[in-house]
């Protein structure tokens, strides 16, 4: 008689197939790249109606897609304000005002500090020891970043993406209070509020002049970066995302988002021809560094015998937040 077969043994708890490793890589890679096209389109438009019109194709013709919300208005209303409007407002604005595609694709990651410092003062997460450390270590690195932009150029557009990853944070914990079970569901549906207040907040500060004469100039580079910047990042990077999330414990999914400023700083040197000075790669290592101990280091009230898990927010890089046990984890 012959032995009886067994099934070759998949990848174990928590870890991710190669094909899923590949997926995650790409994600951070689509999101990465996202710097540079909206470096090469900010050639085309103006920041605010650039912004306006990524939201308008990313949620048309998606959200009659996706079907109905699966959160309370409120949230979507809430987190399409504070990150449509305001953190991709500010960060159009401060790359068109100089800040580089590369470093801005570093310097936005900061958002993890925020996204804690948030936590603490609405959801009374109190950061352990760890966290403190690396919160301490991303912000050396900002101010590395800082002294670099400094002796290259203007500080202005770079404190409006530190304003652009504050305005992150704040949407990370709302988003985790909406918990949202769709990632993409949800991204789509937020994709929707921050039209109109771009739309008319562009009027206002660039004018109608400048808009319509954008807009007439369109052409297929044009096109092309609002399509990656909608469809491309948005649509497939959340969704997939999303996906991922479904399959695998948060904690094997998010380290990939580490990978973005990565794949930013040097897809910007490959297309842009973006320099990075000694500087700017010790910026990079503490900032990376510090998010990493900030986004995965446990808090003071996740330890044991508190009664509550933990769940890692569905937006990349995120800071994971204690959640009571008797509530069910989004599907």
């Amino acid at each position: 008689m012959h032995p009886a077969r067994t099934a070759p043994a998949g990848p174990g708890p928590g870890r991710l197939a190669p094909a899923h490793i590949a997926l995650a890589a790409l994600v951070a890679a689509v999101w990465g790249v996202n710097f540079v096209v909206i470096e090469i389109g900010l050639d085309h438009f103006p920041p605010l109606l650039f912004s306006a019109l990524r939201f308008l194709v990313a949620a048309l013709p998606a959200v009659f897609l996706v079907g109905r919300p699966k959160v309370a208005w409120k949230w979507i209303v809430g987190i399409g304000l504070v990150l449509g409007v305001a953190k991709f407002g500010l960060l159009f604005t401060g790359m068109h005002l100089g800040a580089p595609a590369g470093l801005s694709s570093l310097v936005l990651q900061i958002q993890a500090v925020f996204t804690a410092l948030f936590a603490f003062a609405a959801l009374g997460e109190r950061p352990g020891r760890r966290k403190l450390a690396g919160m301490a270590i991303a912000l050396a690195g900002i101010c590395v970043a800082a002294v670099d932009e400094g002796a290259a150029g203007p500080v202005s557009g770079f404190a409006l993406v530190i304003a652009a990853a504050a305005c992150w944070g704040v949407s990370n914990v709302l988003t985790r209070k909406a918990a949202p079970p769709d990632v993409l569901n949800f991204k789509v549906w937020v994709s929707t509020v921050p039209v109109l207040p771009l739309l008319a907040l562009s009027l206002l500060l660039e004018g109608p002049e400048r808009d319509l004469a954008a807009l007439r100039g369109l052409d297929w580079t044009g096109a092309g970066v609002i399509v990656y910047a909608a469809w491309i990042t948005t649509v497939f990077g959340f969704g997939a995302w999303g996906w991922l999330l479904r399959r695998h414990p948060a904690s094997s999914v998010a380290p990939f988002s580490l990978l973005v400023p990565v794949f930013g700083m040097s897809s910007a040197a490959l297309f842009l021809g973006e320099g990075v000075s000694p500087l700017r790669w010790c910026a990079a290592a503490l900032l990376v560094g510090g998010v990493a101990l900030t986004s995965f280091a446990p808090g003071r009230d996740a330890g044991r015998g508190t009664g509550r898990k933990r769940v890692a927010s569905a937006e990349p890089g995120a800071v994971s937040f204690p959640r009571p046990a008797t509530e069910e984890r989004p599907a």
